[in-house]
C-alpha cells in the first residue's frame, strides 16, 4: 500500500458536512470508501449504506455489508452525531438519552461490529469526530458538551484498550464548523448574522472552520504512516482551545 490507495474505509453520518468532505478526501487519495447515513447519501465514488446508529441490527447489518463490498476494513470514522441546545434544565431524561444513543452508543455500536473486521487489517485505524465541547465550556450547551466529553474519554480508552489489536484509535475536537447543521442552527436564531458573528469571532482566527480542514485532520489521523499517533486528540478550532488572546477592539 502505497499512502491512503487501497485503503478500505467506512465514514458514518457521511451524507453531508464533515462526513462528507472526509469520504470526499479519502477517495481522492485513492481510498475505497462506505459511507453509512440514515438518508442515501451521493458521494461520487462511494458506496451508499443506509442505517440508523441508534439501533444495533441496522448497524450490525450495514458494518457487514460494508465489509462485503469494500472487501474487509481498515479504518471507521464515526463521524456521525446530533446536536442539542440549552443549559442543563433544557432538555428532559428522553432528549438526554436521545442524544447519548447516538453520539456515544453510535460509536460503541459502530465500532464493535467494526472490531472482527479491523484485527484482520495491517493498517487498522478508528477516528471519532468529537467536539472542541469535549474540554472548553460553551454556553447552552449543556447535553451537547456532555455528550462529546464521553466520546472523548471513550477514545482515550479504547486507543488503551485495542493497542494490542494492532487498532489505532485518536479522535478531532473541531471548532464550530461551517456545516449544514450549524448553518441550520443560525436560521433557527432571531438574528442569524449577528449569531454567526459572534461564533466566527470566538475563534481566534475569526471565522467559522471548514469541513474540508477537518477532512484534512480526520485523514491525518487515519493514514497509515501516523503509525506512532494514537490515544491523541487532536483541535481544529482555530485555536479556540489552546490561545488565549488580547480581546478584539
Amino acid at each position: 500500500m502505497t499512502g491512503l490507495r487501497g485503503l478500505r474505509v467506512l465514514v458514518t453520518g457521511g451524507a453531508s458536512g464533515i462526513g462528507r468532505a472526509t469520504a470526499e478526501r479519502f477517495l481522492a487519495e485513492g481510498a475505497r470508501v462506505a459511507v453509512l447515513d440514515r438518508t442515501p447519501a451521493e458521494v461520487t465514488g462511494a458506496t451508499a449504506l443506509v442505517g440508523d446508529l441508534a439501533d444495533d441490527e441496522s448497524v450490525r447489518r450495514a458494518v457487514t455489508d460494508a465489509a462485503a463490498r469494500l472487501g474487509g476494513i481498515d479504518v471507521l470514522v464515526n463521524n456521525a452525531g446530533i446536536g442539542a441546545t440549552g443549559d442543563v434544565a433544557a432538555n428532559d431524561d428522553a432528549e438526554w438519552h436521545r442524544v447519548f444513543d447516538v453520539n456515544v452508543l453510535g460509536i460503541v455500536r459502530t465500532t464493535r461490529a467494526a472490531l472482527p473486521h479491523l484485527r484482520e487489517s495491517r493498517h487498522a485505524a478508528v477516528v471519532n469526530t468529537c467536539s472542541i465541547a469535549a474540554w472548553t465550556g460553551l454556553p447552552r450547551r449543556a447535553l451537547y458538551s456532555a455528550s462529546k466529553g464521553a466520546v472523548q474519554a471513550l477514545t482515550l480508552a479504547m486507543a488503551a484498550d485495542h493497542l494490542a489489536d494492532g487498532i489505532r484509535v485518536n479522535c478531532v475536537n473541531p471548532g464550530t464548523a461551517d456545516t449544514p447543521w450549524v448553518q441550520r442552527l443560525l436560521d433557527g436564531a432571531d438574528d442569524p448574522a449577528a449569531e454567526r458573528a459572534q461564533l466566527e469571532s470566538r475563534q481566534p482566527t475569526g471565522r467559522l472552520v471548514s469541513a474540508q480542514e477537518v477532512a484534512h485532520a480526520i485523514v491525518h489521523l487515519a493514514d497509515p504512516r501516523s503509525a506512532s499517533t494514537t490515544g491523541t486528540v487532536l483541535a481544529v478550532d482555530g485555536g479556540m482551545h489552546g490561545l488565549r488572546l488580547p480581546a478584539r477592539a
